[in-house]
């Protein structure tokens, strides 16, 4: 037994001798040109412009902090491809009606970027804080202007309402600062507190306060996507037409009273529940009391319009595109 024993200490002596001389070698090799390091993809710093327009304003990036706070977020959105490319895909279907509201509504086209920076123009946005939809808006407030917030219908997850809500409050704010972009950072901080801070820093302008970073970094958050999606192909984005997610064409069928069940309501209409939903996002349930007997226009999709062998592709900005 001792002799086996012992024969087994020399083979495992062995082994690790054999062992360490071979991780010796391998540590010890000459580095060639093709082991000597690696060389990573190449990536670029966003040059920082002089000054943008903002909303009609005039925004200079000379001072050092400005300049500063913007590479941050556009530097964040130019390497965060996934979200980043998701917002010109989905911004692409939803920008032309937005649009078409804030002009309606009065407000500068440069606050599309706003939805953008609240929620990647996902209108089934959800915060913790319980800000819902495209313009990320709190119950209270959605209700404040003119929405319907209740457990079978949600109007802050329905694209278009919401944009006219969010338009009625930025109006709101403008009559109050008379300055878009503190118009911009008071969306994200409230006005009242965005009023007290202006006056006790005793300043004029969002750009000047001292804020918590969340609102110190908001406006140039909204400037920058600003740059990079007015201008993509300069950042590195470069998208076909049949890439970008495309405007959906529906008819609208006014529902009067309550609605038993949702699902057997779609399969009456030739589409399913999904699809409903998806037109609907307001929608918040399976059925609609409709104690009251609102009217709601209903979107049902036309099926053209939902296979990709039987629709065209275009573009909303002709920069996004290169085709």
């Amino acid at each position: 037994m001792k002799r086996i024993i012992l024969i087994m200490a020399v083979l495992i002596a062995g082994s690790s001798i054999t062992l360490e001389a071979q991780l010796k070698r391998e540590y010890t090799k000459p580095k060639t040109s093709s082991t000597a390091s690696t060389v990573f993809g190449t990536t670029a710093s966003p040059d920082i412009p002089a000054s943008v327009t903002f909303a009609g304003e005039k925004v200079s990036f000379d001072r050092l902090d400005m300049a500063e706070r913007l590479d941050r977020e556009l530097t964040g959105i130019i390497y965060g491809q996934t979200t980043t490319e998701l917002c010109f895909k989905r911004a692409n279907r939803y920008f032309p009606a937005l649009a078409k509201i804030l002009k309606e509504q009065g407000v500068p086209l440069d606050f599309l970027y706003l939805a953008v920076t609240e929620s990647s123009m996902d209108y089934n946005a959800y915060s913790s804080a319980k800000a819902a939809g495209m313009w990320q808006l709190l119950a209270g407030t959605a209700r404040d202007y003119g929405l319907e917030v209740s457990d079978e219908v949600d109007e802050r997850f329905d694209p278009e309402k919401s944009t006219v809500a969010a338009c009625k409050y930025l109006k709101a704010a403008y009559k109050k600062y008379g300055h878009w972009p503190t118009v911009a950072a008071s969306y994200n901080a409230g006005m009242q507190r965005l009023t007290n801070e202006l006056s006790k820093q005793q300043v004029s302008n969002s750009f000047d306060l001292y804020l918590v970073q969340e609102t110190s970094r908001y406006v140039f958050r909204i400037i920058a996507y600003k740059l990079v999606m007015e201008s993509p192909k300069r950042y590195g984005y470069r998208f076909s037409r049949n890439h970008l997610y495309q405007p959906v064409s529906y008819t609208t069928v006014a529902v009067t009273g309550p609605v038993a069940n949702w699902v057997d309501w779609a399969k009456g209409k030739g589409i399913t529940y999904a699809q409903l939903r998806e037109a609907n996002p307001w929608i918040r349930s399976t059925k609609l009391t409709n104690a009251s007997g609102k009217t709601y226009q209903v979107r049902v999709p036309k099926q053209a319009d939902l296979y990709r062998s039987k629709r065209s592709f275009s573009a909303y900005n002709k920069e996004w595109v290169i085709d």
